[in-house]
């Protein structure tokens, strides 16, 4: 399996995160990561499929990438990058939260 696969050492059955519910709109998926409307702030954000909070920096790289193409493509604002983990810590995502904000609810789609 590759490097961003839910193996049973890089899966937490507790973990909402790992458990990937498609309760908002997902904007992107593949075997590294998927990428959507986070359900408390309504930002989008970007989740490594690896139970783990630390990617190496090339797979950070690619998340974040992702993360700002969906913004670019679903999204009519400038956004910054949080990568602080408050409420799972344990399993590494990201926001992209507009500039100057940090809730995302009624924010213009492209």
């Amino acid at each position: 399996m590759g490097i961003g696969s839910a193996t049973p050492s890089a899966f937490d059955a507790e973990c909402e995160l790992c458990e990937a519910a498609k309760t908002t709109e997902w904007f992107f998926e593949d075997d590294v990561c998927w990428v959507a409307e986070c359900e408390a702030c309504g930002t989008p954000m970007v989740v490594w499929k690896r139970h783990d909070p630390n990617p190496p920096e090339e797979i950070r790289a690619v998340l974040l990438d992702r993360l700002d193409e969906a913004v670019t493509a679903y999204y009519r604002y400038e956004h910054r990058v949080d990568e602080n983990m408050r409420s799972i810590p344990t399993h590494y995502h990201a926001h992209a939260r507009p500039r100057g904000a940090f809730y995302g609810h009624g924010q213009r789609r492209a």
